[in-house]
């Protein structure tokens, strides 16, 4: 499992990621905007230019705010796992938060469940 928390912000974001049946489940907490974009990027993919994992599930379940920067790199995850024949998935996406996914269409890009386990099992 690998933590992170963004130093000048760790009451605002942090980042938990572990491999659950061979899915990297990254769990993220708080407010994703410009500031931490980069570092949302790097836990949904390999940073050291290895191979991307092939699938990626996010739980977004503590996130209560997200702009277009977590768009932009949600979508950049999925075209690169696509790439490599795998997928992304969304997990437990608050209702704001659903609500932006839904209004710029990523939800008919990148499949969103209620639950992480449900994702999971899809």
């Amino acid at each position: 499992m690998i933590n992170s928390q963004k130093g000048d912000r760790p009451d605002r974001f942090s980042i938990e990621r572990k491999v659950v049946d061979g899915v990297r489940v990254v769990t993220v907490r708080g407010e994703i905007d410009h500031a931490v974009k980069d570092d949302l990027s790097e836990a949904l993919l390999s940073s050291d230019g290895t191979m991307p994992p092939q699938r990626i599930v996010v739980d977004l379940s503590g996130v209560t705010f997200m702009d277009s920067s977590g768009i932009n790199v949600f979508i950049a995850a999925y075209r690169q796992v696509s790439r490599a024949q795998g997928w992304l998935r969304i997990a437990g996406a608050q209702e704001a938060v659903l609500c932006v996914l839904t209004l710029v269409g990523v939800d008919a890009l990148i499949p969103c469940h209620s639950t992480i386990e449900q994702a999971l099992d899809t």
